[in-house]
């Protein structure tokens, strides 16, 4: 996610969170005891997860040891535990590239997810959030929750101009032109070659032009029409109407909250933030002095974009999900996960709502209830219209990811690592590539970098 902290996993929790996996599904199953890790391993977070895995042992008199990993040391730690025999029973906040590295090397447990969501109730998981865990037939993970890219603009400029929503390639450049005047740009736009935010930005306007990564048989496609008019959208936007210099993650949230940018592509974790909810990061435009909220107030939410050539509105999202490994004590594994996604998930999806969209429908009336913030801490239903809470819920049904459904997740994993795109991106916005250039070079790393993947 684009601005969650990472936390560094110290060597004594890791040997220890390995020690205590040990000894096999049956010794385990005897003691009566689970090992799970989990990578929301912020430290408020994981006292959070404590209280709700101590009610789950009241409950069923099964013993959780919670374990906190990184997300940038996920895959080593997952690599050591798997070759001294030691994976946890559970793993939870799974994202998508990651659930694929484990099915690669085959780590997954592929029976049991069914198990919980077919005893929870199918029909009350998002639909797109289950096939993005689907392979082959078989559901790898149980998705417990989302975060959503999206387009965030100025109401009031909008309605001053008479523009439409910028829901559609069209209508965001059109806004882009005619709100780039007067000290604001139109758009401020991610276009920093070594920022990963970069490529999330740019996924989810490809996406929207039915630009895909890779085909089916896993050939990399980057160089297609769709793909090749989706560069040249996006660096169009980024040269001639958002704000000059490699803008990143953090100096696009600082130009829009600023009030000098009339739109901004940012994630969902964006929401407590424009509402004045975080010291760390707050609106500074001139009304926001008199009213904290002001910027949330007269700010709209575009979820899905659609492109020329995109066949529906599409949009970049993940889905973190919880998994059980293959060597798990699979009941009390079952049972855990269960009580993750029914008992205890208000209190897990509690811990930011704004970045962690609930994919169990029936939870979503409480979402909006769930109070988001840090330093201060307010419903989202009460800062945001109920239309764009309405559209956040749902986001996870249209959410679509580059070669995750083509079974492609630890390729995605890689490019993320060394940025192929955001490079060709900022190679076209600074005039040293064409778009088609862009393309041609971004394709050939991806394929360079897909033939260097082991397994």
């Amino acid at each position: 996610m684009p601005h969650k902290v990472t936390a560094v996993l110290s060597a004594a929790l890791l040997a220890a969170g390995l020690a205590a996996c040990g000894g096999g599904e049956e010794d385990r199953q005897a003691a009566n005891e689970i090992t799970v890790w989990t990578e929301e391993n912020l430290a408020d977070r994981m006292t959070v997860q404590q209280q709700i895995a101590d009610q789950f042992t009241q409950k069923t008199g099964i013993r959780v040891k919670l374990v906190g990993v990184a997300e940038d040391q996920f895959s080593q730690t997952l690599t050591a535990a798997a070759a001294a025999g030691e994976l946890p029973d559970v793993i939870g906040a799974l994202p998508l590239t990651a659930v694929r590295e484990m099915e690669a090397n085959d780590l997954l447990d592929t029976e049991t997810p069914a198990k919980v969501v077919d005893q929870l109730g199918r029909s009350t998981f998002s639909a797109r959030a289950l096939e993005l865990n689907t392979s082959g037939g078989k559901l790898l993970a149980v998705p417990s929750d989302g975060w959503a890219q999206l387009i965030l603009y100025r109401k009031d400029l909008f309605d001053k101009a008479g523009l439409q929503p910028p829901d559609t390639y069209e209508r965001l450049e059109a806004a882009a032109k005619e709100l780039n005047a007067g000290g604001v740009a139109g758009i401020t736009l991610a276009i920093a070659p070594k920022d990963s935010f970069t490529a999330q930005s740019f996924e989810h306007v490809a996406l929207a032009n039915g630009c895909e990564l890779v085909d089916k048989a896993g050939t990399v496609t980057l160089d297609s029409p769709q793909c090749v008019r989706a560069f040249e959208f996006y660096s169009n936007l980024a040269k001639n109407y958002s704000v000059k210099g490699k803008q990143d993650v953090d100096t696009t949230r600082a130009t829009y909250f600023s009030g000098k940018a009339a739109m901004t592509i940012w994630s969902s974790f964006i929401l407590d933030e424009m509402a004045s909810l975080r010291n760390d990061a707050l609106p500074s435009c001139p009304e926001c002095r008199e009213d904290k909220e002001w910027l949330a107030k007269n700010t709209g939410v575009v979820t899905a974009l659609k492109g020329p050539d995109g066949t529906a509105p599409a949009q970049y999202g993940e889905i973190v999900s919880w998994v059980i490994t293959r060597d798990a004590a699979k009941d009390s594994a079952q049972k855990f996960v269960a009580y993750m996604m029914n008992e205890g998930y208000e209190r897990w999806i509690g811990m930011a709502p704004e970045g962690k969209f609930p994919t169990r429908t029936t939870f979503a009336e409480a979402w909006n209830k769930l109070p988001a913030g840090v330093n201060t801490k307010k419903p989202l239903a009460e800062i945001y219209p109920a239309d764009v809470l309405e559209a956040l819920r749902k986001s996870p049904d249209t959410f679509a990811r580059w070669g995750i459904p083509q079974g492609q997740g630890k390729l995605v994993g890689a490019t993320m690592g060394e940025l192929p795109v955001p490079k060709a991106l900022s190679g076209v916005v600074d005039g040293s590539l064409t778009p088609q250039q862009a393309a041609q070079q971004a394709k050939s790393e991806v394929e360079t970098i897909k033939r260097g993947i082991r397994g």
